[in-house]
């Protein structure tokens, strides 16, 4: 395969925005839509993501200086959870792997959702991109090459973008009130235990949603606003410890370091105005779009879309989220330093995205209490498994930097630890048994649902 074509379908695949646009045209056009219809929830759709992806990259933006303010400010050292770091590192050792192996676990998470009872789409291209080159980079560092990595990693891929979104879906139903969209972002298990702190911590908290201010400060209603000034306070601080020399020789270019922390903040509150807009309209074009697919290609399909699809529904838990995700990962950096451990610093993109989703979850399973708890813990395991990977990745593993999500951790350790364990061919014949169990189940749910009309999907 040629370094060209390489590329034209690792950038293709890893594009939400092409994978929404593609899915919209083919359900659109399977539900014989009017041609002005399709162009216009095709266009539409596409555009919804791009205005996802530009908000992010604006909060990105705004949180790097930020980060960088954190370490000047506290004199601290360690590793780096960054995905697209470690990923751009994987792709120039073994791009043409990794590429096969994103393709046909694409064409494998189909397969699964029509076949068994894990009837998940996984939309996020980025993240199945980023899936691929953990499972290639621990299959190649165990010795496996050629077909058979290719075979074992598609499986696996495939697996994985069928189960995590089902796994969280009992909690999707109580963050959307139905059952129509599916979480499609690899922070999977972190959110379900934020979920799960909220049920057991959570009772009788009111939502984040419901917080009331008195009249006075009626405009912090606004989640625009209070992200604002909420944010404001934090880069003021932040700089403020960094020390002004710092931030206008490093990173404002001689702006004055408290205007520049104050532009900062408010462009990050942009970002998740931009966000939340772009959500909105993906969400009124890609569910009607997809019951094409779902009834005539993969039947009860759901599409499994990436995190921010989840925080018009609580904007108020997005922020607790990522302050209280933050703090869980400040302690557990102090913990593995006074251990004597590999310190992992708080990635403070990582944290927003994966900390204000667990702190969605956890407000709909248990109000403000479960958001700050359940996002906290979620600060702690996004701190501690990335120790754990380490070891797995091979020469990876020696890199100034890892993954930052938690499935990418947790299947990680455990495919890394399976290899090791039953060697490279018993795991492939492990996955291949795992995926064929799942199909023969997958026809006994369905004959029992169409024998029982009554029956849960």
């Amino acid at each position: 395969m040629g370094e060209r074509s390489l590329k034209l379908i690792i950038d293709m695949l890893s594009q939400p925005a092409v994978l929404i646009a593609v899915i919209s045209l083919i359900g659109l056009i399977l539900q014989k839509k009017p041609a002005n219809e399709v162009v216009k929830g095709t266009t539409k759709s596409f555009l919804g993501f791009i205005v996802i992806s530009a908000g992010a990259g604006i909060l990105v933006d705004s949180l790097e200086p930020f980060g960088k303010m954190f370490q000047a400010a506290f004199h601290v050292n360690g590793v780096v959870p960054n995905n697209e770091a470690i990923v751009a590192m994987a792709l120039k050792e073994y791009g043409t792997a990794i590429a096969l192996i994103m393709f046909f676990g694409m064409l494998s998470n189909i397969l699964i959702a029509r076949f068994t009872s894990f009837t998940y789409i996984f939309l996020t291209g980025h993240h199945t991109l980023y899936m691929a080159c953990l499972i290639a980079v621990i299959l190649i560092a165990a010795g496996l090459k050629g077909p058979l990595l290719v075979v074992a990693g598609s499986i696996a891929l495939g697996l994985m973008m069928g189960i995590f979104p089902a796994f969280v879906q009992p909690f999707m139903r109580n963050i959307t009130g139905n059952d129509k969209v599916a979480f499609g972002h690899f922070s999977a298990i972190g959110c379900a235990i934020s979920g799960l702190i909220g049920k057991a911590a959570g009772k009788g908290s009111r939502s984040t949603e419901d917080i009331r201010f008195p009249k006075g400060l009626g405009f912090l209603r606004d989640s625009s606003v209070s992200i604002a000034l909420t944010m404001t306070v934090l880069y003021v601080l932040i700089a403020f410890f960094a020390g002004r020399a710092y931030v206008e020789s490093e990173l404002s270019a001689g702006t004055h370091y408290l205007v520049f922390s104050l532009i900062q903040a408010v462009t990050f509150a942009a970002g998740v105005f931009i966000i939340l807009s772009g959500v909105r309209l993906v969400l009124a074009e890609i569910v009607p779009a997809f019951k094409g697919i779902s009834d005539k290609l993969v039947p009860d399909s759901k599409p499994a879309l990436d995190c921010p699809i989840i925080f018009p529904y609580a904007p108020n838990a997005v922020l607790i989220g990522f302050f209280c995700s933050f703090l869980g990962g400040i302690t557990g950096m102090f913990i593995l330093g006074a251990s004597g451990s590999i310190v992992i610093l708080p990635g403070v993109v990582p944290h927003f995205f994966i900390g204000a989703s667990a702190g969605v979850f956890g407000n709909a399973c248990g109000g403000i209490r479960g958001a700050a708890l359940g996002s906290f813990a979620n600060g702690l395991i996004i701190t501690f498994l990335p120790v754990a990977l380490l070891p797995v990745l091979g020469d990876f593993g020696f890199a100034n930097t890892t993954f930052s999500d938690t499935d990418f951790a947790a299947a990680g350790i455990v495919l890394g630890n399976a290899v090791k364990l039953l060697g490279p061919a018993g795991v492939a014949i492990g996955l291949a048994i795992v995926a064929v169990a799942l199909v023969l189940f997958g026809f006994q749910h369905e004959k029992r649902r169409d024998s029982d009309p009554k029956a849960e999907a």
